[in-house]
């Protein structure tokens, strides 16, 4: 009886385990790309990433290059084409600037004319995998740009609206500039973050809010929101959305780290 027993509990383990539902993607933040011949850090994390399995897609969370200029960006992309997966694009404050004629229309412009499959017209946007709703919010600045994020009344307006959109589904949401910050630091900062935040207190679909900017790791809790902050290459992260499909899936965020 007792064997029985035993079969039947393995038998129910290995059913919950093959129903469990995961879904992996990689973040990539602050590669600042300079020179194709230079940036063996972010080559060496697109071989890493393309070893893992089951990476849905990749996101780069801003400062994907060293400062807003047209030829770098193109550089850049030709390295993140070596990806097998999908990939999304974030700004940052050192990605865009119009006195340096790289504007956002002009940054966008660019990666949807050297990356065919690119799909998102804006800096703000929304996309899905596997019923989970992903949301890239733009704090980024393009006139006078500096290290302190800006999510303007019509970001948090369309943020508030996207939200509005998906009760029902998890959310996660992806920016350059973090929420929480990780670390005190006087010029790194998010202007006013309580618009954002009463904007997150009207919806209980956010499960994380994912960043970069500051050059720290870290991972911290607030009203049930989970924000990780990735220091950058050569560090990147692995993050698995576990249980997804379930009304309290859990977050585990691998950092690696390439030479």
């Amino acid at each position: 009886m007792k064997r029985l027993l035993s079969l039947f509990l393995t038998f129910l383990f290995f059913v919950s385990a093959v129903q469990a539902k995961d879904l992996r993607f990689a973040q990539i933040s602050d590669a600042r790309f300079s020179d194709a011949s230079e940036n063996t850090a972010l080559k060496e994390a697109v071989k890493d990433i393309n070893k893992q399995k089951d990476v849905e897609f990749v996101v780069f969370t801003g400062d994907n290059i060293s400062k807003p200029s047209e030829e770098l960006l193109k550089s850049f992309l030709e390295e993140a084409k070596k990806l097998k997966c999908p990939f999304y694009i974030v700004l940052g404050d050192k990605d865009v600037n119009k006195l340096k004629h790289l504007s956002k229309v002009d940054y966008i412009r660019t990666i949807k004319k050297n990356v065919r499959k690119y799909k998102p017209e804006k800096p703000n946007y929304t996309f899905e995998k596997h019923g989970v709703v992903f949301i890239v919010a733009d704090g980024s600045k393009e006139v006078i740009p500096g290290t302190n994020g800006y999510y303007k009344d019509d970001v948090l307006a369309w943020l508030d609206g996207e939200l509005a959109k998906y009760p029902e589904n998890h959310v996660i949401i992806f920016q350059h500039f973090p929420l929480i910050p990780p670390e005190a630091k006087e010029t790194y900062y998010t202007f006013k973050p309580e618009n954002y935040m009463a904007v997150l207190a009207k919806h209980k679909n956010v499960k994380a809010i994912i960043s970069g900017h500051f050059g720290v790791n870290s991972e911290k809790n607030l009203n049930g929101i989970t924000h990780i902050t990735t220091a950058g290459l050569p560090q990147y992260r692995i993050i698995d959305l576990m249980d997804y499909d379930t009304e309290n899936p859990s977050i585990w965020a691998q950092l690696k780290e390439v030479q």
